[in-house]
């Protein structure tokens, strides 16, 4: 199918031809061009042009810095800067857009220009990209039902089409035709992944034409999904991370237009209590050479990560928040350093440069200084910081309906004296700690789906306080509608009783905004008991970077000098938190940090290199011991079979659709005749051969997994992300030959009339990829005692 372009591009005459004008120059020099969508080239006034291009995301890097970032980006043999917007960075509050400062895009893309760069915008109106709710506001929340993001209900698409205009309104003057540096704008992200309403796309296509944006358009999607979204008002690009034939075969199969790869990855992002992620360089290199061998273009991803400050980190699906480091292994590490794959990447380019087209020299990299240790002497109890009225409610609700964003609440209610019993909650997302009078007996937590706690015998009636922790929203697939806070009903169960509700609830909490906002403390000297804030200082005889040393605290969030640096968390992998030169002072700096597990002393120190990948796993939060077993001894398998060989997907369909809760992956034996098991992404399909929703599904039952040297936790086969995933364990202490179970509780009882196994991905010589196969759909594959 030929790529149809919406419309021609015209300019006026009199524009230059050199080898010059194909590059943006100083912002007083711009000059307008035509930017098209030829059948096998993009042309810029009128000639071919191979974008080089890379992923940078300038809410991840001090505005003092992007400069220099920038001129990493160009010289490493790159061409373009790839920019997301994330609505809720300039959209907290309903109505309110900030484009001040840090959230400058204006500024940045002039910055890009002046650098010698173009810009390709990815203005949302979701991004993903590990950011809190891919970008979408929380406010969007209050609205009923939990599946109207990224649809063309009203109560998403009005306030999205009004964000794309605001876009449009500072970015749109930023266009090639009018001068500036933005060549191409994105519409939606990866929509393949979530939906197939090609009638919502094309309504965003034409939100952003209202906007003003007379660019090209294009959709970007992962390689297996390139298809099921393409219409011909937008060029398709397809993205990945290895085999790059599949991609531009898929691009091929659906228009006629330059092959490019929207999103190449270079390395991967981390996850709070999973092993550091890393990506190859020989493999990259060679796929990149392929690329521009095959006259495509691309974008790094990332090519910068750089650091989630403040609280715009984001949730991995089912959820697995993310660490506020975003360095993703990527050629310029999250401080702007440069090593190996960067020198690798800028000599795989270099002889695919255009005549006349010269690389400079990478700039200086910033200096480190360490920062001799310290003791933070001043507490206050997190109690401090409430607001003296509460929110007083019958039956709990999301946060959101209470209009709070994000943040510590604290829920108090009167229990009954009366026999021990158990206390149950409908959801708490994401981690809270029970206490009854002030004693504390347990917690929730919803990476394990935790949600009832003993409760103690009471000879008097008790008060009931639960202090929740809102982590982050997940940034990926429909659990995109991740309301936080405990929700009802909340109900107490005594010992050998029915149930009885818990209601009239009083709510305090400290809403953290947009920016990560202390609230109002008073502060002593007296010796912290429970969840706290620590103030303390620092003297700095430069301003230079630093990695500044959480690893003998709990969990919890920093500050220096009033601003949100990030959140922390001692489980790892990451150890430190990059702290900027420019946010430093020469003299005094003020730190804060609220823990919420309390520290092994208040010490902080600074450091010259950071630690990304060192696992304290007995720092987390208790994991219930699981009494699951497996009862598939007296059932028939639902389907056997074989898998190819490589690394392609492949769907099965049964002769007879399953009904069950339950389905079970049993890996017979590997390819490479080894003893582990791996997978990229499982998904089960109905009569159709469609993808059937898996936002409730959870592992039931696993019989190994590598947590640390792999990242190969379970749940990697079911968060939607091929390039991790499930790997049986390879520490000599814990491996196991096969069989290997993969057990996964889908919520509810449905048809299954198939499924698709994505294996590892990479080249030939990973391990795991599984040969002989059973699998089973039933209600009771996975039982407890």
């Amino acid at each position: 199918m030929p790529f149809l372009p919406s419309r021609r591009l015209t300019l006026s005459a009199g524009m230059a031809a050199s080898v010059s004008a194909l590059m943006p120059g100083a912002p007083a020099a711009a000059k307008a061009h035509r930017f098209e969508i030829g059948p096998s080239d993009f042309l810029l006034d009128g000639r071919p042009i191979q974008i080089r291009c890379g992923e940078m995301h300038f809410p991840r890097v001090p505005r003092e810095y992007w400069p220099h970032r920038l001129k990493m980006i160009k010289a490493m043999g790159l061409n373009a800067v790839c920019a997301y917007l994330f609505w809720n960075y300039h959209e907290w509050n309903e109505g309110q857009f900030d484009w001040e400062g840090q959230k400058d895009a204006a500024a940045f893309c002039r910055m890009a220009q002046k650098e010698g760069l173009w810009v390709i915008l990815r203005p949302g109106p979701y991004a993903c990209a590990e950011w809190e709710m891919g970008g979408l506001p929380w406010w969007l929340l209050k609205a009923e039902g939990d599946a109207f993001l990224r649809t063309r209900a009203e109560a998403f698409t009005g306030p999205a089409h009004r964000w794309i205009e605001e876009v449009g309104r500072h970015l749109g003057p930023l266009q090639v035709t009018k001068g500036g540096p933005i060549l191409m704008v994105q519409v939606e992200n990866e929509y393949g992944f979530f939906g197939n309403d090609l009638e919502y796309l094309r309504g965003m296509r034409k939100a952003v034409e209202r906007a003003g944006f007379d660019v090209p358009l294009f959709q970007c999607n992962p390689t297996h999904v390139v298809a099921k979204t393409h219409i011909p008002e937008l060029l398709s690009v397809a993205n990945f991370g290895n085999d790059p034939e599949a991609g531009f075969n898929a691009l091929r199969s659906v228009q006629r237009a330059p092959l490019m790869c929207g999103e190449y990855y270079s390395g991967w992002f981390d996850v709070w209590g999973a092993g550091h992620r890393t990506g190859g360089v020989q493999s990259s290199v060679a796929d990149i050479k392929w690329m521009l061998q095959q006259n495509g273009s691309f974008s790094l991803y990332m090519a910068h990560g750089g650091t989630s400050f403040g609280l715009w980190g984001g949730c991995d699906r089912p959820f697995q928040p993310d660490t506020t480091s975003y360095d993703y292994d990527a050629p310029i590490s999250e401080a702007g350093r440069i090593g190996e794959k960067f020198e690798a990447y800028r000599s795989a380019m270099r002889p695919f440069l255009k005549t006349g087209e010269r690389l400079p020299a990478p700039p200086p990299q910033k200096n480190t200084m360490a920062l001799a240790p310290f003791t933070l002497e001043e507490c206050a109890p997190v109690s401090a910081g409430y607001p003296a009225d509460p929110v007083r409610t019958r039956e709990l609700r999301s946060i959101e309906a209470y209009g709070i964003s994000r943040g510590l609440v604290s829920y108090k209610a009167v229990l009954p004296a009366g026999p021990e019993g158990v206390l149950k909650v409908n959801k708490a997302r994401d981690l809270a700690w029970i206490r009854v009078d002030g004693k504390e007996v347990g917690t929730f937590d919803v990476r394990h789906e935790r949600t009832s706690v003993a409760i103690p015998a009471r000879s008097r009636d008790a008060v009931i306080e639960i202090l929740l922790y809102t982590i982050a929203r997940v940034n990926f697939g429909v659990e995109v509608h991740d309301r936080k806070g405990i929700q009802g009903p909340v109900t107490f169960t005594p010992k050998g009783s029915a149930p009885i509700p818990v209601e009239n609830w009083e709510l305090r909490a400290i809403d953290f905004g947009a920016n990560g906002d202390l609230p109002k403390l008073n502060w002593t000297r007296d010796k912290a008991s429970g969840p706290a804030f620590y103030r303390g200082t620092f003297t700095a005889t430069s301003r230079d970077d630093t990695f500044l040393n959480l690893s003998n605290w709990g969990l919890g969030i920093v500050w220096i000098n009033g601003r949100c640096l990030g959140r922390y968390w001692s489980i790892g992998p990451t150890q430190t938190m990059y702290l900027p030169g420019p946010w430093i002072k020469k003299g005094v700096n003020e730190i804060v940090v609220l823990d919420l597990t309390g520290p092994d002393t208040p010490v902080v120190l600074g450091q010259t290199t950071p630690i990304l990948d060192e696992l304290r796993l007995e720092r987390d939060l208790p994991k219930p011991k699981s009494k699951r077993t497996l009862a598939l001894a007296n059932t028939s398998p639902t389907h056997s079979g074989a898998f190819r060989q490589g690394s392609n997907s492949q769907d099965v369909m049964f002769e007879t659709p399953a009904k069950g809760r339950q389905f079970c992956l049993v890996s017979q034996n590997a390819h490479d005749q080894k003893g582990f098991s791996a997978v990229a992404e499982i998904a089960l399909l109905d009569k159709s051969g469609q993808p059937i929703n898996q936002s409730d599904w959870s592992v039931a039952y696993v019989d190994s997994e590598e947590v640390a040297s792999l990242n190969g936790a379970a749940v990697n086969a079911i968060n939607g992300q091929a390039a991790d995933f499930w790997h049986t364990a390879v520490r000599s202490a814990d491996v196991r030959d096969h069989p290997h179970y993969l057990a996964i509780d889908l919520g509810r009882t449905i048809e299954v009339a198939g499924f698709r196994y994505t294996p590892r991905q990479g080249g030939d010589g990973v391990t795991g990829r599984i040969k002989d196969y059973q699998v089973y759909v039933g209600d009771a594959l996975v039982v407890e005692p």
